[in-house]
């Protein structure tokens, strides 16, 4: 003859012992998250907040002769328009030797020249030899 299944105790969910269990381990639970909280600080923790993130910038160079627009346009006082411009007169007139012949393009001035200086740059074409 088998034994019939375990019942449920009416007077709860959990028999008393399962109940003792659950409430060491919720104390256990409760122990850690003081511990973590008194690790990290306590009350005199602090948050970082998003406002006090040290702005970063970063620094990069766009070869003129490969970029196509979404890199120009990531240059200062560069719009969809005149990276456009910059990709036809490339495409027209030639590969740019040096940065200073970006002036071939219409609306590029020696202002705004001098302030895309230190973002572009030429690099010779594949198969040409540096410096030539």
């Amino acid at each position: 003859m088998t034994d019939p299944p375990p019942t449920v105790p009416r007077d709860g969910l959990l028999r008393r012992s399962d109940q003792a269990a659950v409430a060491v381990l919720i104390t256990i639970a409760l122990a850690a998250m003081i511990g973590w909280w008194v690790f990290g600080g306590g009350r005199h923790g602090r948050w970082i907040e998003a406002e006090e993130a040290v702005p970063q910038t970063v620094h990069f160079v766009v070869d003129i002769n490969a970029a196509e627009e979404p890199e120009l346009i990531q240059l200062p006082g560069i719009g969809p328009t005149l990276a456009r411009r910059i990709i036809e007169t490339r495409q027209t007139s030639g590969r740019f030797l040096r940065p200073d012949d970006l002036r071939r393009v219409k609306g590029i001035g020696e202002k705004k020249l001098a302030k895309l200086r230190p973002y572009v740059q030429t690099l010779p074409a594949d198969g040409e030899a540096a410096g030539r």
